[in-house]
């Protein structure tokens, strides 16, 4: 399966020291964006300081208007409350959605724990219907827990 090969390339991101956070933040985007073809747009949200707002951090994909993201609003200021993985197989049929891109059919969520701080979160876009299975949230908790190691 792909994310078995893909988790030590995840850990090689993440531990290279040579490469500043954002940098390994962005290459793990592009990892995942590049070897799954459902992963249409992925990117990093994390908490703004001591604000009820999530801040986008490194992403590929299209570009967003939604830098800023209040807790609670759409999936990923959900995900920010309820400290829960959230996938959405049909974002039609959420009525707290952010459209990002008419392209845009699927989203999964998973939050990010810091010494069990939920500091932020991975978010991923499909353009396919209906893609993500408990195999991709098991993934990505995998990568939240080794993002943690270096935010």
């Amino acid at each position: 399966m792909i994310f078995q090969t893909l988790k030590p390339q995840v850990e090689t991101i993440v531990n290279d020291t040579t490469k500043a956070v954002d940098e390994r933040l962005l290459s793990i985007c592009e990892l995942l964006e590049n070897h799954i073809d459902y992963y249409n747009w992925v990117g990093f949200y994390f908490k703004n300081g001591d604000k009820n707002e999530l801040k986008l951090g490194p992403y590929v994909g299209e570009p967003t208007d939604h830098t800023i993201i209040p807790f609670g609003k759409g999936i990923c200021g959900q995900v920010a409350l309820s400290n829960e993985n959230f996938v959405v197989p049909d974002v039609a049929a959420q009525d707290n959605y952010i459209a990002c891109s008419i392209t845009v059919k699927a989203e999964i969520v998973i939050p990010l724990f810091v010494n069990g701080e939920n500091m932020g979160q991975i978010d991923i876009d499909s353009n396919t219907p209906d893609p993500f299975n408990k195999e991709d949230e098991r993934f990505l908790e995998f990568v939240c827990e080794q993002v943690a190691r270096i935010i």
